[in-house]
C-alpha cells in the first residue's frame, strides 16, 4: 500500500450512516479535489482501530487521531497501468489479510433510463460507445464503488452538472456490475 492519506474524518463531509459509506464519501470528496478527466484510481479500505493498533506510527503518519477507533480508513493505491482493461486489471488484484474492503474511483458515461429504448440494434462495441458519447441526454459522472469482504457494497455517484458534495447520490445497488468485480478481488 502507498502512504497517500485521504483527509480524515470530520471534513465537513455529512455523516453517513455505515463506515462503508463515509468511506466511499470521503474518497468521493477527495476525487472531487482533484477535478474531473482523470483515469481511475483504486484504494485499499482498512479498519482504523485494527491499523492504530498494527501500526501506530503510519496511524499518525496518516494523520488518524488517537481517538479515532472506528470507521474505514482509504489507503490509495499506485496508479493503475496505462492503458489497461478494468475488468482485467481487477482480474489480477489480490489483497492481504489486513486490507478490509477496496474502493475505485471512474468516471464515467451515463444514460437515463429510457434512452435504452433507441439503443442501435446489432451495434458494434465501438458504435454503441459513441452512440453513448453523442446522446443528447448523457451525464458525464463520478463513480466510487465500495465494498467489504463481507459482501457490503455502496456507491457514490456524482454527476459533473451537478459537482458539489451535496448533490452526491449514494446507495448499494446503483452499479452493481462495478461492485461485483470489486468484491470478486476478494475471492
Amino acid at each position: 500500500m502507498s502512504d497517500a492519506p485521504l483527509t480524515p474524518a470530520g471534513d465537513g463531509l455529512p455523516p453517513a450512516a455505515s463506515p462503508l459509506t463515509r468511506a466511499a464519501l470521503e474518497i468521493d470528496e477527495y476525487a472531487a479535489t482533484l477535478g474531473w478527466d482523470l483515469p481511475a484510481r483504486l484504494f485499499a479500505l482498512v479498519d482504523t482501530a485494527a491499523l492504530r493498533k498494527a501500526d501506530p506510527r503510519l496511524a499518525r503518519q496518516l494523520g488518524l487521531a488517537d481517538d479515532e477507533a472506528t470507521g474505514l480508513t482509504p489507503v490509495e493505491q499506485e496508479e493503475l497501468p496505462a492503458g489497461a482493461e478494468l475488468d482485467k486489471f481487477l482480474g489480477t488484484i489480490a489483497w492481504p489479510d489486513q486490507v478490509a474492503g477496496c474502493a475505485l474511483v471512474v468516471e464515467r458515461l451515463m444514460l437515463p433510463p429510457g434512452a435504452e429504448q433507441s439503443r442501435p440494434k446489432n451495434a458494434t462495441e465501438k458504435e454503441l460507445a459513441d452512440w453513448v458519447a453523442n446522446h443528447p441526454q448523457r451525464q458525464e459522472v463520478r463513480i466510487t464503488a465500495a465494498v467489504l469482504r463481507d459482501g457490503s457494497r455502496e456507491i457514490a455517484l456524482r454527476l459533473r452538472e451537478k459537482d458539489v458534495a451535496r448533490e452526491v447520490l449514494t446507495g448499494p445497488d446503483l452499479v452493481p456490475g462495478l461492485t461485483d468485480a470489486l468484491l470478486a478481488t476478494f475471492s
